[in-house]
């Protein structure tokens, strides 16, 4: 099998808040799970999928950041302002069988600062899975839900490893 393509783009930079823009990603954290990945046997196709969801009255497009082999989303995240958790609740609605996680590089951070709820317990509250700093190897690991696969097939466009073999 040929080892997957790691680095989609390059980003000449020497400011080290922008690591993950050297190899091509957004941010340091999607950078540090993708090696992750990758050292795990996963191949690694970053933001390579986009589905649709409808915000009221518009429609909108997502890209999550990674697609495990076995369907499940993953988005990693820094910051996770109101924009973002109100899209991830469309986006629930519109795949309720869609199965996506997340990565925080802080998930007890507080989602503003009047609240007492980290992104965490937003996550809890809401029914989403979330994992700190790196995915975890149960996630890569995990068999295939065929509703969430199904789901990420119609969502995406996204082809199941099994199914590419069969070709």
């Amino acid at each position: 099998m040929a080892r997957p393509k790691f680095y989609p783009r390059k980003v000449k930079t020497s400011c080290s808040e922008y690591l993950g823009l050297k190899h091509g990603f957004r941010s340091g954290l999607e950078d540090v799970n993708a090696k992750y990945l990758l050292s795990k046997g996963q191949a690694v196709e970053y933001e390579g999928y986009t589905m649709s969801y409808t915000q009221p009255s518009k429609r909108r497009k997502y890209t999550c950041d990674f697609v495990l082999w076995n369907g499940i989303l993953i988005e990693t995240k820094g910051a996770f302002p109101t924009a973002d958790r109100q899209k991830h609740l469309m986006i629930k609605q519109d795949y309720p069988d869609l199965d996506l996680r997340f990565v925080f590089s802080r998930p007890q951070q507080r989602i503003s600062k009047q609240s007492k709820t980290s992104y965490a317990a937003w996550c809890d509250h809401k029914g989403f899975q979330w994992a700190g700093q790196i995915i975890p190897d149960h996630w890569v690991t995990e068999k295939p839900n065929m509703r969430a696969v199904e789901a990420a097939v119609h969502a995406l466009g996204w082809e199941p490893p099994w199914e590419r073999k069969k070709k």
